[in-house]
């Protein structure tokens, strides 16, 4: 990473961030986190604690190389997209090595195998995982039954990067190339556009590099528009989006955002933002011209206050914040 933030809190201790109810990850209710984070403001610890990975990059079971998106599950087990071991990864709590749930065989385009996965999320209806299988332009569905020994094709022919599943069950996929995102139901291989799908460019109606993304209860889709350095927000059925963060050009300001990444919205429409070039999670309330630094923002670094190049984030039942930090080669968790 190549740029970072000047900007830290003068708390030492502590992050925090108005931020009354967090809303489900999308593909499940997470009423005892809303309920908990209802009561007052949510505040974070400044130190992470690495959960799963650094120890250098490479493929062993301590390790992983690259990583990009992740799922936390109710249990706190941690399924993360190890992207350049061509693996799905899972940590349970307190775990010191994780264990390899889809991929594993090598680079390739096998059933059995996948190519820099970006992202991975857990449909508990059919107890399997879905996997953003970016680099073979696919979406695939693997089971988490024991001996599993490969997937199944769910949708062809898209650059993904990012995955998102509203309470209806539809799945939300962000393609990096064409510039959109769309929208499946189950068993529908073409899907249809919901965001974006009008060329590369800066309107409000189109995208540059959408990465992660985030569906709300009302099927409002928050795209993170990577190379434009904003976060978007399209309502259900809407032909253009709204800027919710950032489009004040790169930078490390409080008013602005270096290739944002990982997104997650609470019901007050307040976001926490991946901002991964500038090395920090800034949360940016709804309405508000800028954000504020939750964790991170102390420049690029391995110290438990620093980040690499922050990628996903996610939230567990308690309200503690995991991020995928990938130059660094670990998930931090941030305890609430």
């Amino acid at each position: 990473m190549d740029s970072d933030s000047d900007e830290t809190l003068s708390d030492e201790n502590e992050s925090t961030i108005n931020s009354d109810e967090l809303e489900s990850t999308g593909s499940e209710d997470n009423d005892s986190l809303i309920e908990e984070l209802n009561q007052t403001n949510a505040r974070w610890a400044r130190n992470g604690v690495t959960v799963a990975g650094g120890h250098g990059y490479g493929n062993a079971a301590n390790q992983l190389w690259g990583p990009h998106g992740l799922f936390v599950d109710d249990d706190q087990t941690i399924v993360i997209a190890d992207t350049y071991n061509h693996r799905i990864v899972q940590w349970r709590a307190g775990d010191t090595n994780g264990q390899v749930v889809a991929g594993g065989h090598g680079k390739g385009s096998r059933l059995d195998q996948l190519n820099e996965p970006t992202d991975v999320l857990i449909d508990k209806e059919t107890d399997s995982l879905i996997i953003c299988d970016r680099e073979n332009r696919r979406v695939v569905r693997w089971s988490r039954r024991s001996g599993t020994a490969h997937g199944e094709v769910l949708i062809h022919n898209t650059k993904c990067w990012g995955l998102a599943m509203d309470d209806q069950k539809y799945l939300y996929v962000s393609d990096y190339e064409k510039d959109e995102v769309r929208r499946y139901e189950k068993g529908d291989w073409n899907g249809i556009v919901v965001a974006g799908g009008n060329g590369i460019g800066s309107g409000l109606n189109q995208f540059n590099g959408p990465t992660y993304l985030f569906v709300d209860r009302q099927q409002t889709i928050y795209v993170s528009d990577r190379s434009n350095d904003r976060v978007m927000k399209w309502d259900k059925g809407a032909t253009e989006g709204i800027v919710v963060a950032g489009d004040q050009g790169q930078g490390n300001g409080f008013a602005q955002l270096s290739y944002p990444n990982g997104v997650f919205v609470n019901t007050l429409g307040t976001l926490c933002i991946a901002d991964s070039w500038n090395n920090r999670v800034i949360g940016w309330p709804q309405g508000a011209t800028q954000g504020t630094v939750i964790v991170g923002g102390s420049g690029p670094g391995t110290k438990a206050n620093q980040f690499n190049g922050p990628m996903a984030l996610s939230f567990d039942c308690h309200g503690n914040l995991y991020v995928v930090d990938r130059g660094n080669y670990r998930v931090q968790q941030f305890s609430i």
